[in-house]
């Protein structure tokens, strides 16, 4: 397989974080591979290609841990050759290093160290009738806003597609094993990085969830929503590949003075141009678009700010959108934090009296720093 393509990292009229220096590259896993090609992968292994499927259902179908040390479990392989095809096809590639408990065991955050050291986290959330499982494209963020604990943790590397599915494998085992309520039908790309900087990896993520067992895991792609800071060109390339996903733009300012202090790249692509590429992805999938808004005491939390906020999305027409003010997660020795809870109210009703579809996120895990990137940084 090919080494994932580098970082995205746009010019603009500051800096960014740099893309980091070369790592060595993830091992290829059958989830980085179509049928097909696990089944050519496995023939040149001196198997029968068959066998390439047997493996398929097993990861994707079954729920199975395939890796070498599970060998011995896949009994419908010739016993000479499960070490080799395990080893081969499905290498270790996350090892669970700290796990967090909140909200009564309902959200589970779990620290993953990939091959090289590098650590990522992921988040099970538990709902009474369903369950979503928040994942990482990226160990670190290199897109440098001030009030995100990845994103001053710096980028460490892209992850590969297979690391990014196996985060969603690893909680629908979760919620097999323990017999939970609810299947994991929902992820979202609102861990650590910028997925749509990871565009390859990310998309070919997407596809193996959405594909049919044992091609994938045969989820909805309408359960699936891409989170981005507004990386224009790639939202566009999104639209076009035909997976009905929710985009989420990551907007916290609907002003350019302010949102070039809090999201960087928008010294490269704009507040308006970030706006005009969400719209045009709804006009394209007919998805509407999540506006997410950190909210930031005394800094984006202003009712001038909701107005004007109000006003340019109504400028790009009604019922294509719909917003998540967020309440912060602060972090520690940060300057940044959450807004007053009336100011917060005032925020939500001066949007809805826009006629904006406006709802609060609900916000987990508080107590086990729930801020992307802090239970990885106490690692």
């Amino acid at each position: 397989m090919s080494e994932p393509p580098a970082p995205v990292v746009p010019e603009g009229r500051r800096g960014l974080v740099m893309a980091s220096p070369r790592r060595p590259k993830p091992p290829t896993h059958l989830a980085d591979l179509t049928l097909s090609e696990r089944m050519a992968a496995v023939a040149e292994l001196g198997e029968k290609p068959f066998r390439g499927r047997q493996l398929s259902v097993h990861y994707f179908e079954r729920l199975a841990d395939v890796d070498p040390a599970s060998a011995d479990a896949l009994t419908d392989l010739p016993a000479g050759a499960r070490q080799k095809l395990a080893a081969a096809m499905c290498p270790r590639l996350l090892t669970p290093v700290r796990e967090l408990q909140a909200d009564a065991g309902a959200t589970v955050k779990t620290v993953w160290r990939l091959f090289d050291g590098a650590l990522v986290e992921s988040v099970l959330m538990r709902y009474p009738d369903r369950a979503t499982v928040c994942i990482s494209s990226q160990a670190g963020c290199g897109m440098n806003c001030p009030f995100c604990a990845t994103g001053q943790a710096g980028l460490t590397r892209n992850l590969s597609a297979a690391e990014i599915v196996e985060q969603v494998v690893a909680a629908k085992r979760v919620q097999a094993a323990e017999e939970a309520a609810g299947r994991v039908t929902n992820v979202v790309f609102m861990g650590m990085g910028e997925a749509l900087a990871n565009y390859k990896a990310a998309i070919t993520a997407i596809r193996r969830m959405v594909a049919p067992a044992p091609e994938g895991l045969g989820m909805s792609a309408r359960g699936i929503t891409m989170s981005t800071v507004g990386l224009v060109p790639a939202i566009g390339k999104l639209a076009a590949e035909g997976l009905p996903v929710t985009l989420a733009l990551s907007l916290h300012a609907p002003d350019d003075e302010l949102r070039d202090e809090l999201v960087p790249i928008n010294s490269r692509w704009t507040v308006g141009e970030a706006l005009d590429a969400a719209r045009a992805y709804f006009d394209t999938t007919g998805r509407r678009v999540s506006i997410e808004y950190a909210l930031i005491r005394d800094v984006n939390d202003q009712a001038w700010r909701a107005d004007l906020l109000g006003t340019e999305l109504n400028r790009r027409g009604r019922g294509w959108v719909h917003v998540n003010p967020i309440p912060l997660n602060p972090t520690p020795g940060s300057r940044w934090t959450a807004s007053d809870p009336q100011v917060e109210r005032t925020f939500v009703e001066r949007l809805r009296a826009h006629g904006v579809p406006t709802t609060v996120r609900d916000t987990r895990g508080r107590e086990i720093d729930g801020a992307c990137g802090q239970l990885a940084a106490t690692v």
